[in-house]
């Protein structure tokens, strides 16, 4: 099979496309004949070498969430089939033609949900929902989200607003137009966020960081108590300000309720796809931190 592998840590240039042997799933387990294949900033802090608990194994291979049909299963599996079209997480493997996953793990995937959106979604999905449930989100909120136009940023505005939310997404200017028809009302991240939140008339009450920086003492200003400050990002910032941070971890139950959101059309998350073959590009895309939607790998059958 063909798959992307880096042999030292680096740049995206280090990136390849190597022929590997084929995997062979084992008790519990389905081979998925890949069909797209999302790329997630962890993937970058991988490849860089700034992951120092992960270790590599050269050539070591990358991707975390992918979606596909099922061409084999292993032994102990009654409830999947061949030919059955799956989604899910996984751990540095997805971004190949085949991988092997738990069938538990694996969720199905709408047929009115094309392969490169049902594979952006696994992981911005589960992390949104995890940290809203971590927050103790509600309808009575007011919810800050710093980044709101990015991939967990924006299923963390749509699943708020269903829920009666209301949402302060921050953005660039050229995301605002996007944030607001999730309903959430934009203002621009940056030095004078504080002023423009303020300016809003609205006092938030909850805030989740998916951008770094000075979100979280941002939004410590505006008044918002440590304990329901949250970041994805910032594990340093949250232990020096004494805020949270919220990774409730993979959920394929979680993940099922946001696909099925996104097969009604009641969530989008737009997707920027490159082919396998272009892997470099995709990673410099999620590297620059201004890819317009979800970067995902495609790959051919």
């Amino acid at each position: 099979m063909r798959a992307a592998v880096f042999d030292s840590y680096g740049p995206p240039e280090v990136l390849r496309i190597a022929d590997l042997p084929d995997p062979s799933p084992g008790e519990g387990e389905v081979l998925v004949r890949v069909r797209a294949a999302g790329v997630q900033p962890f993937d970058v802090a991988v490849r860089r070498g700034m992951m120092p608990w992960v270790q590599a194994a050269f050539p070591q291979q990358l991707g975390q969430e992918y979606a596909g049909v099922i061409e084999r299963v292993g032994p102990g599996v009654g409830n999947l089939r061949v030919g059955d079209a799956v989604l899910g997480s996984t751990m540095l493997n997805a971004a190949a033609e085949l991988l092997t996953v738990p069938a538990a793990n694996v969720v199905a995937k709408p047929d009115s949900l094309d392969f490169a959106a049902a594979a952006g979604l696994v992981a911005a999905s589960q992390t949104a929902t995890g940290a809203l449930l971590e927050l103790d989100v509600t309808g009575d909120d007011v919810l800050l989200v710093h980044a709101g136009a990015g991939s967990v940023g924006t299923v963390a505005v749509q699943v708020a607003r269903r829920a009666g939310t209301t949402v302060i997404g921050t953005a660039s200017p050229g995301n605002h137009d996007r944030l607001r028809a999730m309903g959430a009302i934009a203002v621009p991240y940056g030095a004078d966020l504080v002023e423009a939140v303020l300016a809003t008339g609205l006092k938030p009450t909850v805030a989740l960081d998916a951008a770094g920086g000075e979100a979280i003492a941002q939004s410590l200003a505006l008044g918002v108590a440590p304990d329901r400050v949250g970041t994805i990002v910032d594990d340093e910032a949250a232990a020096k300000l004494g805020t949270r941070v919220v990774r409730a971890g993979r959920s394929p139950a979680r993940l099922a309720e946001v696909v099925a959101l996104a097969a009604a059309g009641e969530l989008v998350l737009p997707v920027l796809t490159f082919p396998l073959e272009a892997v470099a590009e995709a990673h410099a895309a999620v590297e620059s931190r201004h890819a317009r939607g979800k970067v995902v790998l495609t790959v051919s059958e």
